[in-house]
């Protein structure tokens, strides 16, 4: 199996245009200045892996590398829902990502990203263990710039996008992984994403004076390692947000599944968000009200079909930022509340509380329940941007289960660097 990924891998990146930065007559009037007196922020921040840029070839107008790598350590202390308590660490190499970008014939943009570690240390066996090298495609996309191609003035951007990539859904996943405030994402954000949350899709993008918005239809397929197929069920996304100005948006945001009941790549029937998002200067906030549906069950998955873990759910994240010192110390704060009609209908995000327990007693019925609350205080130090940061973060969590009560303190330090 891991052959026929290489193999898939290596086919892949064959595809693409290479060049190379010695090609000084295919570089642009914005080629890249060295940094001055070997400032290395400064370097990392200036799109290092940008070898090539010709905005006038009708052939190829740049090609982009790009990478990441996110490690945290972890220390949780907790009671379990029959009021046993648990201390744990774990240590995580969240992730190591490398890509590429590739525009090209003047309407086309080409985007790969595959995942190099696969760290499940902190799960429950049998699939806890450490993995590098190439483990599977985060997102493999091709885009067209239909309003460049068609050359009108209809919309101020519209663009269609087809492959693996992610549902943009609420606030924080629509902001990426090196880019977000908080260590990890709110449960709720999680969960409305999809437990495969990177479906292979088509999207619509769009902008016009004050609003913008998305169109999208997802396969419901979830074992596929590059692109899924349409035989699996699929769900619906819609999104329209609305800027009154430059520093503040309203987002609604929609996703439907055409199921009966729960596909394995979505995970519920359907989802209503209302987001706000305002940044400022010394401070800014992201809101999600959320209102959605678990579905009836899956016939043919017996966990799936329980009562208990159909049926409504509904739910709030605040999340407020303030700048101590501009662009340099951020002080995060969340505050999320999420309850479900059932018992069983909402679950804990894997990480960490749903992890393997030094004391093998430990129960915590699988990180189901059906009221929760959490807040997060965090700490961000950036010392050049979202490409090289430090952040601190302690996050407490609730969960009332049909078992009993569940909650833990978690500190988690993370060091985010990319290119």
């Amino acid at each position: 199996m891991k052959t026929h990924r290489i193999h898939l891998l290596m086919a892949t990146l064959a595809a693409i245009p290479f060049a190379t930065a010695g090609s000084k007559e295919g570089t642009d009037a914005s080629e890249k200045k060295a940094p001055k007196n070997g400032d290395w922020c400064e370097w990392l921040g200036d799109s290092p892996g940008e070898l090539y840029k010709n905005s006038d070839n009708p052939w190829l107008q740049s090609f982009e590398l790009r990478g990441q790598f996110q490690y945290q350590a972890i220390y949780q202390d907790g009671s379990d829902v029959n009021e046993r308590s648990f201390h744990d660490t774990y240590d995580e190499y969240r992730r190591l990502r490398f890509g590429t970008r590739t525009e090209f014939l003047q309407y086309l943009k080409l985007a790969v990203d595959v995942n190099m570690v696969d760290d499940r240390r902190y799960r429950t066996a049998p699939d806890n263990d450490l993995d590098w090298g190439y483990d599977d495609f985060d997102t493999a996309t091709l885009e067209v710039d239909i309003d460049k191609f068609l050359d009108n003035d209809l919309f101020d951007k519209l663009e269609l996008t087809y492959g693996k990539m992610k549902m943009p859904i609420t606030g924080e996943q629509r902001q990426s992984s090196t880019e977000i405030y908080t260590i990890e994402r709110s449960m709720l954000s999680n969960k409305l994403v999809g437990e495969e949350s990177r479906p292979t899709g088509v999207m619509l993008d769009f902008e016009k004076a004050d609003w913008s918005g998305s169109l999208g239809m997802f396969s419901g397929e979830d074992d596929a390692e590059f692109l899924g197929g349409w035989n699996d069920g699929r769900h619906y996304f819609a999104s329209l947000t609305w800027h009154p100005d430059d520093d503040f948006d309203i987002t609604l945001d929609y996703v439907f599944n055409d199921r009966s009941g729960s596909d394995d790549a979505l995970g519920y029937r359907s989802a209503l968000v209302l987001g706000t998002h305002y940044d400022k200067k010394e401070w800014g906030f992201l809101t999600s009200l959320i209102y959605g549906d678990n579905g009836f069950g899956d016939p043919t998955d017996s966990a799936r079909n329980r009562a208990n873990r159909q049926g409504d759910f509904h739910g709030v994240t605040l999340m407020p930022w303030y700048w101590i010192v501009q662009k340099r110390l951020q002080l995060v704060l969340r505050y999320e509340y999420a309850s479900s009609e059932k018992s069983e209908g909402l679950r804990l995000s894997s990480r960490y509380l749903r992890g393997d327990h030094d004391d093998a007693l430990v129960d915590v019925n699988s990180g189901r329940g059906d009221l929760y609350h959490a807040a997060y205080v965090g700490l961000n130090y950036y010392l050049c941007g979202d490409s090289a940061k430090i952040m601190g973060g302690i996050l407490y969590e609730d969960l009332d289960t049909p078992s009993g009560d569940l909650d833990a303190i978690t500190y988690t330090v993370a060091v985010r660097t990319s290119f």
